[in-house]
């Protein structure tokens, strides 16, 4: 083999280098941005049963039971959360809807990765665009935050609940 030959085989072989590199950088990425997404659509999930545990439940405490006619009588907003009788913990043990105002849990179930999971309850008045109000309204919106230190980003939800009633 005379040097021009040598010379060909040697960049020929950097080439390939380069190849393999770039293939198995593409791989990992591809393979980092799928996790990412099993964790994202993991959260969703999680986010969403919450959503749903907490619609169905009574709107207020006080209208558990009876029907409410004034917005004086529903619940502070600054008496949100868990009441006698009820383990901030367990959502099975909640009986409204802003029982879920401070719910925090670190969910382990899923082999794959821990979620934090945050709520806050507020009140939201439809009359200025449904935004947060410290006033009572017959609109209350759910906040779910979904965090891991195995994902990106954090999933963000919300639900408006609204209290009426049928003729």
């Amino acid at each position: 083999m005379n040097t021009g030959q040598m010379m060909l085989s040697l960049g020929a072989m950097i080439l390939l280098s380069f190849l393999i590199l770039r293939v198995n950088g593409s791989q990992l990425t591809t393979q980092d941005t799928m996790q990412n997404t099993k964790f994202g659509i993991l959260a969703v999930s999680l986010a969403s049963s919450v959503l749903e545990s907490a619609s169905e439940k009574a709107y207020d405490e006080k209208s558990a039971g009876n029907f409410v006619s004034k917005l004086s009588k529903l619940t502070d907003e600054n008496k949100f959360g868990t009441d006698g009788g009820e383990d901030p913990d367990s959502i099975s043990t909640f009986d409204d809807f802003d029982d879920f105002d401070g719910y925090t849990v670190a969910d382990s179930s899923l082999p794959s990765a821990v979620f934090n999971i945050n709520c806050k309850v507020q009140y939201v008045d439809p009359d200025v665009g449904g935004f947060v109000t410290s006033n009572k309204t017959w609109h209350k919106m759910l906040t779910v935050t979904v965090s891991s230190p195995s994902m990106m980003d954090t999933i963000k939800m919300s639900k408006v609940f609204s209290y009426w009633k049928l003729p």
